[in-house]
């Protein structure tokens, strides 16, 4: 640490929790140069041949670190290189790849590489975080397949270095199992969001990591002295001595909060003053359910069952999805799982989908436009209903003709397991997520339909908006305390207690506490959300007090903008 620098601050996005200091160690992505030249129509078959044995020994490559990854991290953080093997059995690729190669005649080297790239742009403007992630999984396959058609074995930077914190332009998985974890402090990334798979296996090995700083490799130089904030998000260029010192009872305050959160799990989830909250979980699939988690939380409320689907990357068959629902639902003893049926479409794409407007056919829509697909789960979540209390919940109803239509549909299915002897919970409950600014204005109504009613605050914040929040030039419009948003929140829980229905928030509102504050004063009396807010959550609801909540949320309904509604919430946490 040089004490005549003057520290730096950069801001990026909070990846994976944690602080740590340490050198920074440069870490270049090789430049690797594409050969061009023209080949004869006779050595287009050997060209073939070549680019095959590529995806051979690219295979056997990603089998190996796959089996390396579960030995030591575990299947979960394994299943990220499943997501490399499908890029090489992507037919669609491969057979454009070829058609490039007969139609331009060129090496094989360069038609992969134009055909590739085409891809990686595509992805790079696709506005769903989760799928645009998913361009470092291409590039890392695509590098490794370059490498072995050009007979190479290093990639550039030899990944078993002595390292401390490793600052870069992007990190692929394959490079992140590389690295020397006994010496690895932290990661720092120009590029990458909090999706990516990178920032997953991050958070598996519990290093701290700042992604999305766009000029970290130009403000940091090799061997300066780094501090990273996973939490906040900072980089600290040539931290003081103050600063290491703060950071350092930072750190140690931290884990002894979390350690008390963790405690508390046990405990009944009830305000000072007494009044019980129900808290369920999100989860995408049935190993989301830590066995720490299984009697500590009160059921499932919202199981997202694209994950499925995006997984397979197309249409899983009745028997693959009965036996997720039926694992999720048997490994929460007895209690309830709301499984909502496929939100695909949009941002959200799987093989044979290819309809991607954001305000067209997604969600229920697609599902009425896909019946196939859409009876297929319905009966799969029907025969996992024999095993508990599963309850069915519709994504994205704006009006009381689709509700109407879906419920027409589950009535078949029905009666066509009746008819072929088939087991089911005749008496299934079945809900309607409201989301749309149309489905706030008619809740009454659609409560005639429905057992039940879940809030998914992500959709209907940005719907009332009328913001991409992954846009970066309106993000800062997508505000959770806006007067519209506390407004439409109050008619739900108001209007759902005046037809006697059941309603829950599962939108990411919840699992923050400042929000979770606002939701209980406004009149949430349940809340569903990810696993690992879980412990936090509860923590602060049992440090409130309803009643001085509901004076808090009378004060906040008066104010006509959102920043001084965060400012008195924030306030309000600060005191708890």
């Amino acid at each position: 640490m040089d004490s005549n620098s003057k520290e730096i601050i950069l801001k990026g996005i909070p990846a994976s929790p944690g602080i740590c200091h340490g050198n920074a160690m440069l870490f270049a992505q090789s430049h690797i140069d594409i050969p061009i030249y023209d080949i004869d129509a006779e050595v287009i078959e050997k060209e073939k041949e070549r680019f095959e044995k590529a995806l051979i020994t690219t295979r056997e490559e990603i089998f190996q670190i796959r089996d390396q990854v579960s030995k030591s991290l575990g299947e979960d953080e394994a299943l990220i290189f499943d997501a490399h093997l499908m890029v090489l059995e992507d037919n669609a690729l491969i057979t454009e790849i070829l058609q490039h190669l007969e139609q331009n005649k060129k090496n094989v080297e360069y038609s992969f590489n134009e055909v590739v790239e085409r891809y990686i742009n595509f992805f790079k403007t696709i506005e769903d975080e989760y799928l645009r992630e998913r361009v470092s999984d291409i590039k890392d396959v695509s590098r490794r397949v370059l490498n072995n058609l050009l007979g190479e074995t290093k990639t550039g930077n030899d990944s078993k270095h002595q390292t401390r914190i490793i600052v870069s332009e992007d990190i692929t998985p394959s490079q992140a199992v590389g690295f020397d974890k006994s010496n690895l402090q932290g990661f720092i990334t120009n590029s990458g969001g909090a999706t990516s798979h990178f920032v997953i296996m991050s958070r598996s090995f519990k290093i701290p990591a700042v992604v999305g700083l766009h000029n970290a490799t130009e403000k940091i130089k090799h061997n300066d002295y780094i501090l990273i904030d996973g939490y906040q998000g900072l980089v600290f260029i040539n931290p003081t001595a103050n600063t290491i010192v703060e950071y350092n009872k930072i750190a140690s305050k931290q884990l002894q909060i979390e350690r008390t959160f963790e405690e508390e799990l046990v405990e009944k989830t009830e305000t000072l003053d007494g009044h019980s909250i129900e808290l369920m979980a999100n989860i995408e699939a049935s190993d989301d359910i830590s066995e720490s988690v299984q009697n500590n939380f009160d059921g499932i409320g919202l199981f997202r069952t694209e994950s499925i689907f995006l997984k397979k990357n197309g249409v899983p068959s009745e028997d693959e999805q009965f036996k997720e629902y039926a694992s999720v639902v048997q490994n929460t003893n007895g209690k309830p799982v709301i499984i909502r049926t496929l939100d695909i479409g949009g941002d959200k794409l799987i093989n044979g989908v290819h309809d991607d407007s954001f305000l067209g056919l997604r969600a229920i829509r697609f599902c009425l436009e896909n019946l196939t697909i859409f009876k297929t789960q319905l009966r799969a979540i029907l025969r996992a209903s024999v095993f508990g209390d599963v309850k069915i919940m519709y994504p994205m109803i704006s009006g009381v003709e689709e509700l109407d239509k879906a419920n027409h549909i589950f009535n078949e299915v029905k009666d066509a397991l009746l008819a072929e002897g088939i087991a089911f919970n005749p008496n299934i409950e079945v809900g309607a997520m409201i989301e749309l600014p149309s489905a706030v204005s008619i809740i009454d109504l659609l409560a005639k339909k429905v057992d039940f009613f879940s809030v998914g605050t992500n959709d209907l914040i940005q719907y009332l908006m009328a913001v991409d929040r992954m846009d970066d030039r309106v993000s800062h419009l997508y505000q959770p305390t806006h007067p519209a948003v506390l407004r439409s929140l109050k008619t739900i829980f108001e209007k759902s207690d005046d037809s006697n229905k059941h309603v829950s928030v599962c939108g990411e509102m919840a699992g923050e506490p400042i929000y979770t504050a606002l939701l209980i004063g406004l009149g949430a009396k349940s809340l569903s959300v990810s696993v690992s807010r879980l412990p936090e959550v509860k923590h602060y609801i049992r440090l409130m007090n309803l009643g001085e909540l509901r004076e808090l949320v009378k004060e906040l309904l008066t104010l006509d903008q959102a920043e001084p509604i965060e400012q008195k919430l924030n306030a309000f946490l600060e005191k708890l």
